[in-house]
């Protein structure tokens, strides 16, 4: 909600581009990090509570950006700063949803329900002209009252599955003993690469067709909403997929395609057709190493445990999307050009794949239980 208007506020506040850059970077980063509390609890006290729980806490920051808090950077920072809770669902959703299926139905009913990004294009085709249609509130205040029904409908219409696994263990214990499963910091490092991959483009693809192409900021933006719409398309396919075949075998595939892209357009090719398609390629592959990701998650993690190392791996995904656009920005102010960056993009894709084709696939197999440390 921040990042569309962003321009606006950096115009109307005078702010410098670290500014705007740490503007849209709060909610990201509260967002994530906050996942690993969230989804402890909510493999504790389950989605029926916490679905509701997050939406109307997240109503607060939504009305004092609207209405009070768009008047200084300090204010929107501390809007930002609460916003970033509504980030947080995804770690209720996962243990929730995994807990009502078996799971070899798990991959595609968890692609279901993380094609919720696309809430990402959503807000990049509709907040800004909703502000220019009414005002700085309108969003916001659309925004607040569709949480309200949802906390609502969710506390009406949700059922946590009657046969969830409920620990028993401290918050605290119940974390050190995640952080313990060698699943949790191989999804994380993967997640971090392909669900942050998507994030950072989501994020940078604009600045840089406009910066490497020359394309006015509409075109731009048109594209980029493109690349999001096939990327959440592909989320669900590779979770179905990953029911199907081993979720790793989907992302060697995912990861392998990421790498190819990213060398392609380290070489700058004409948008049409190379980059585009190479742009496309990459966006479904991410996509599809989304959903795959989580359901190696819903597969292999012990029952009881999924929201707390959905908590984790998602505050990882969060995490790799903050850093790449900081690096393809300072990579572009030293040397006039993005091809850096975009070969890092390879190494660092070409690394995850080694790690899923060595690790990841070996520590799956078997009976399915997470391997520990």
């Amino acid at each position: 909600m921040l990042s569309p208007p962003a321009v606006r506020f950096t115009a109307a506040l005078d702010l410098t581009s670290l500014q705007q850059a740490l503007l849209v970077a709060v909610p990201v980063v509260v967002g994530s990090l906050g996942r690993i509390p969230v989804g402890a609890l909510t493999d504790r006290f389950g989605g029926r509570l916490m679905f509701p729980l997050v939406s109307l806490t997240t109503i607060a920051p939504v009305l004092y950006l609207g209405l009070f808090g768009h008047d200084s950077l300090a204010a929107l920072l501390v809007g930002g700063f609460f916003l970033g809770i509504g980030g947080t669902t995804f770690a209720v959703g996962v243990p929730f949803v995994s807990a009502w299926f078996p799971p070899h139905r798990r991959g595609f009913a968890v692609g279901v329900f993380g094609a919720g990004m696309g809430g990402t294009a959503i807000s990049a085709l509709t907040t800004v002209k909703l502000v220019d249609a009414g005002s700085t509130a309108t969003p916001f205040l659309l925004t607040a009252a569709v949480l309200a029904v949802y906390a609502l409908v969710a506390w009406l219409v949700l059922r946590d599955a009657p046969d969830r696994a409920v620990p028993t263990a401290p918050l605290a214990r119940r974390l050190a003993t995640t952080l313990r499963l060698k699943i949790t910091w191989q999804t994380s490092a993967l997640y971090a690469v392909v669900f942050g991959g998507y994030v950072a483009f989501s994020v940078y693809l604009p600045a840089y067709l406009k910066t490497a192409y020359g394309l006015t900021p509409a075109d731009a933006a048109n594209r980029m909403a493109g690349f999001v719409l096939l990327a959440v398309i592909m989320r669900p396919f590779g979770g179905w997929i990953s029911d199907r075949i081993a979720p790793s075998r989907v992302l060697a595939l995912s990861l392998g395609v990421v790498v190819a892209g990213a060398i392609v357009q380290s070489f700058t090719p004409g948008l049409a057709p190379v980059g585009t398609i190479a742009f496309l390629a990459m966006a479904a592959a991410l996509g599809a190493g989304s959903g795959a990701t989580f359901a190696l998650v819903a597969q292999v993690a012990p029952a009881n445990q999924v929201g707390s190392v959905t908590g984790v791996v998602g505050a990882a995904g969060g995490l790799g999307g903050f850093v790449p656009p900081l690096v393809m920005g300072s990579i572009y102010g030293q040397f006039q050009s993005y091809s850096l960056g975009l070969a890092l993009l390879a190494l660092v894709a070409l690394a995850a794949l080694l790690l899923d084709v060595v690790s990841v696939a070996r520590s799956s197999a078997g009976d399915g239980k997470a391997a520990h440390v």
